[in-house]
């Protein structure tokens, strides 16, 4: 038994970075991980998909090079990519392993279970500290469809990571970012992809014209919204359409990519009298939890299952950790409305801030412009000229604020941290438009839309050029 600074519970990105953070300040930490280092995300997420995504994305970019003065001849060899996500994974994990020695965090592969306020035990022993920091992320989502449980042809992202050939057909359950962008992955491997979505559209959070643009260009993908599914028999998905009438698909192997939960049973969360509701522990912007001196970060409050705002969860629970006072001067607080999402299929897109139904619901006069891709040189020398691509801007009309930037197109999660600092700091469209974007990029299509802006929504205009 020892008395340490904190505990985490959890090393996946919210725990691990908190964890750093704390060690670097010369605190003593004691991190607890059960599993791998890295969590979810760098272990059967987001950094294996992107590097079965990046294999996929090259073979596509081979096939399509002939309008460019480029043949290829591509193949692709299963075997040697899942060897490179292999690798990448491995040498990512020893990385964080070796970034918690350096910040001196005394890292335990073990269980933890939250005793209470404190008091922690790992593997048997209990353990004492000032703080406690909950970072035991989420799992997949797993509804009741009858023929799901106990079927060798359904798997999860988990499972479908780990496959040692690719299927000769793919139905995915699920059009959100899982969905999405296992859908992409493996069309453009070749391997035609069913899609069925209970919504009206894929990626329910992004902008209504973007995702439509996005579903229609998903080459090689079926989706089928509206629907809701009724059964999977062996491969088989039976599902009822929009207009009520049964409909299936046919596939080797049925993804359930119907999102994720909080990981909230199993560590002691309700034995040690945490907040938990059914969006996961309670925690306020600071990441204080109902119990004092309890933090909790990441997927496990379900404010944003992202791992990106984990790491700004957890950096913002060890803020008010080493200094409080200081925290609060410089408004270390969790902005929801600030964490940009991506999509990285093909192709790619991203956002932050909110949709113009989002801006109108919240009591904005919102107004909102869409511009294509194509005005920017870089996009149409690189990708064509029919390549889908674009770029809405939305702000208020009265204050001229930006509200949400949503894009779509090429390294469109590489360029959203701008927008996403444009949304800390509160920028109108004005200063977008003073801005300078180097030339020739994609990212122009910004300041392309912020001079495309009009204060005054289409209605309004047509009606003033009426009289």
């Amino acid at each position: 038994m020892g008395h340490y600074d904190a505990i985490v519970i959890g090393g996946g990105p919210g725990g691990y970075i908190a964890a750093e953070r704390l060690g670097q300040a010369g605190r003593q930490v004691l991190l607890a991980e059960k599993d791998a280092l890295g969590g979810t995300c760098l272990n059967v997420g987001c950094i294996p998909t992107k590097s079965l995504l990046n294999t996929a994305k090259l073979y596509a970019h081979c096939r399509a090079a002939a309008p460019f003065g480029v043949d290829a001849a591509a193949t692709v060899d299963w075997p040697r990519a899942q060897a490179w996500k292999a690798e990448v994974v491995a040498k990512l994990v020893a990385g964080v392993g070796a970034a918690e020695k350096r910040a001196g965090v005394t890292v335990a592969r073990a269980p933890a279970t939250l005793l209470g306020p404190g008091r922690v035990e790992v593997a048997g022993a209990v353990e004492t500290s000032d703080h406690v920091i909950i970072a035991t992320g989420s799992v997949p989502a797993r509804p009741p469809i009858p023929g799901t449980q106990d079927n060798p042809q359904v798997v999860d992202s988990t499972g479908l990571l780990a496959i040692e050939q690719l299927p000769t057909r793919l139905a995915v359950i699920g059009g959100g970012v899982i969905g999405v962008e296992f859908a992409s992955l493996f069309a453009a491997l070749g391997v035609p992809v069913d899609v069925i979505e209970m919504l009206p559209e894929i990626c329910p959070f992004m902008d209504a014209e973007l995702a439509a643009k996005l579903r229609r260009a998903l080459t090689g993908v079926t989706v089928h919204t509206g629907c809701q599914v009724q059964r999977v028999e062996g491969g088989r998905v039976v599902f009822a359409d929009a207009a009520g009438k049964e409909q299936q698909v046919a596939a080797d192997l049925v993804l359930l990519a119907v999102g994720r939960r909080p990981r909230v049973d199993g560590w002691g969360a309700r034995e040690a009298g945490l907040d938990v509701t059914a969006q996961g522990v309670t925690a306020d912007a600071t990441m204080r939890t109902n119990l004092p001196n309890v933090w909790a970060v990441g997927d496990v409050t379900g404010q944003s299952l992202l791992a990106h705002a984990a790491y700004r969860m957890g950096e913002i629970a060890a803020a008010h950790i080493l200094d409080p006072a200081a925290a609060l001067r410089r408004g270390q607080r969790f902005r929801r409305h600030t964490v940009p999402w991506a999509v990285y299929s093909l192709p790619e897109a991203a956002g932050v801030g909110l949709t113009q139904a989002e801006a109108e619901q919240a009591g904005h006069a919102a107004a909102s412009v869409t511009v294509p891709l194509a005005l920017s040189g870089r996009f149409v020398a690189e990708h064509g000229f029919r390549a889908p691509g674009a770029v809405k801007l939305v702000a208020d009309r009265q204050t001229r604020a930006v509200l949400g930037v949503h894009l779509l197109g090429p390294a469109a999660p590489e360029q959203i941290w701008g927008a996403a600092l444009a949304l800390e700091l509160e920028v109108t469209v004005d200063d977008l438009r003073e801005t300078v974007f180097p030339h020739p990029t994609v990212s122009e299509g910004l300041r392309e839309a912020a001079w495309a802006w009009e204060p005054q929504p289409a209605a309004d205009r047509s009606q003033q050029q009426k009289k």
